[in-house]
C-alpha cells in the first residue's frame, strides 16, 4: 500500500551565494555543496520538484536580506514555487524578496521579536504568502538564525498566530537539523493533533526515503530536506518516484 502524498520541498541554504548546509544551525559546521545554487535548483525541477525552500543564512545572521540576487536568478530561470526566509525583518526586506521572485516568505525571529510587524504582514499579504517559522529547541522557539532560544512555548506560539490567520508553518527541531538521524515524528504528531487545520511543513533530520514515508504516514502534509539529498542518501530519481505516488 503506497504512502499518502506528501509535498517534497528541497532546501537551498545560502552563504556568500553558495549552496551550503549546517549541522544544528551552527555556522562553524558549514559545508559547501555547490557554488552554483541555480544548477541545484534546475536539477530539482528536472526531477519533478515544484517547490523550493531558500534560506538566506547570511541574512539570518545579519538581520536583513542579503542573498536576494540568488533568489532572483533561481526564480527567473525556473518555474519553481519558492518560499524564502532568513533575515526578513522589515517591510523593505519583504518587498525585495517578493520583487526578486519569492512566492512566499517565512518569518520566524520577527514573529517573536516584533509580533506587531509580523501580524501586519499577514494582514497585508495574506496567509497564502506568509509562512510562520517555528524553529524549536526543547519545544521553545529559537530565533536569530538559531543563535538564541526564546521563552516562547511552541504550542502557545502556534495558537497565537493561528488566531491571527496563519495557515502554514515550517517547524524545525534544531536538535535534528543536518544530523541525518531522523525527523521529530512525535513532535509533529503532537502538532497535528492540536492544530489539525495547520499546513505543517516538517524540517530537520530527514536521512533517507523511509523518513519521508514515516512523515507521510503520520499525516504530515509537507517536508523540507537538504543534507540527505546533497550527501546522496536520497537520490533525485527517488524523489521523482515519491512524487508519482
Amino acid at each position: 500500500m503506497s504512502q499518502p502524498m506528501i509535498e517534497l520541498i528541497p532546501a537551498i541554504d545560502l552563504i556568500e551565494g553558495k549552496c551550503v548546509r549546517l549541522s544544528k544551525g551552527d555556522y562553524t559546521t558549514k559545508q559547501i555543496y555547490n557554488e552554483n545554487p541555480l544548477e541545484v535548483a534546475l536539477q530539482f525541477e528536472a526531477h519533478g520538484i515544484k517547490r523550493l525552500h531558500v534560506v538566506d543564512l547570511d541574512g539570518a545572521k545579519a538581520g536583513h536580506i542579503i542573498n536576494h540576487k540568488v533568489l532572483e536568478t533561481i526564480a527567473s530561470k525556473t518555474n519553481l514555487i519558492i518560499d524564502f526566509g532568513g533575515g526578513l525583518k522589515t517591510t523593505d526586506d519583504l518587498r525585495i524578496a517578493f520583487e526578486c521572485g519569492a512566492s512566499m516568505v517565512t518569518g520566524g525571529s520577527i514573529a517573536v521579536k516584533n509580533p506587531d510587524t509580523f501580524a501586519g504582514w499577514i494582514k497585508k499579504y495574506g496567509a497564502d504568502k506568509i509562512i510562520l517559522g517555528s524553529d524549536v529547541k526543547n519545544k521553545k522557539i529559537a530565533v536569530s538564525g538559531w543563535q538564541e532560544t526564546s521563552s516562547h512555548d511552541l504550542f502557545d506560539f502556534l495558537n497565537q498566530y493561528s488566531r491571527l490567520g496563519i495557515t502554514k508553518t515550517i517547524c524545525t527541531d534544531i536538535s535534528k537539523d543536518g544530523m541525518l538521524q531522523g525527523p521529530a515524528i512525535d513532535l509533529y504528531k503532537e502538532i497535528r493533533e492540536q492544530f489539525p487545520d495547520l499546513y505543517l511543513i516538517a524540517s530537520g533530520g530527514v536521512s533517507h526515503r523511509k523518513d519521508i514515508e514515516a512523515l507521510a504516514g503520520a499525516g504530515v502534509p509537507a517536508v523540507i530536506f537538504g543534507k540527505a539529498i546533497y550527501e546522496g542518501r536520497i537520490t533525485l530519481d527517488e524523489l521523482a518516484k515519491i512524487n508519482l505516488q
